[in-house]
């Protein structure tokens, strides 16, 4: 077992580094860019993006990545690597609690209201309906980006602290 705890922390740093890109791009291009659009655009764009977003690429970092983590946390800890077992397993249950959950009780169902939303052909009741969105939206949004980049972080370390412990 102590061979697969170098490619288990090289994948559970893969996986967090994954969403927390994801959430990220969100953050800093895709929704300014939204909001700098007519707002029918936006809302039309918004509901495509949403509806492909569930696909086998996505599937992995999104539900598999606290899953990878707590695994490896197990292994780490059962090779009496503490520390980094530690760090890993306060990585997966950040990003559950702060970007699964999130995702799954906000995001996701804000995503759903819209989908069953008719662009509006009127360019205020459009504006009304995206800013009634977006903002809120992109709130939660920065909360999973930085539950996700924190547990980011304390992969990385985990990762660094193996390698001072030499795997």
């Amino acid at each position: 077992m102590r061979r697969l705890l170098l490619p288990m922390s090289m994948l559970s740093l893969l996986s967090t580094g994954a969403i927390f890109g994801f959430f990220y791009a969100w953050v800093c291009s895709t929704m300014w860019g939204l909001d700098a659009a007519d707002p029918r655009i936006a809302i039309s764009a918004m509901q495509a993006m949403n509806a492909s977003v569930r696909n086998a690429v996505f599937f992995p970092a999104f539900f598999l990545t606290p899953i990878i983590l707590a695994a490896t946390a197990f292994v780490a800890a059962r090779h009496k690597r503490n520390r980094s077992a530690t760090l890993l397993a306060a990585g997966a249950m950040l990003y559950l609690a702060g970007a699964f959950v999130v995702t799954a009780m906000v995001n996701v169902p804000m995503n759903e209201a819209l989908a069953e939303v008719a662009v509006p052909t009127d360019i205020e009741a459009a504006r009304a309906l995206w800013h009634g969105y977006s903002p809120q939206w992109q709130f939660w949004n920065a909360l999973r980006t930085l539950a996700s980049g924190v547990s980011l972080i304390l992969t990385g370390l985990a990762v660094y602290f193996l390698n001072l412990e030499n795997i």
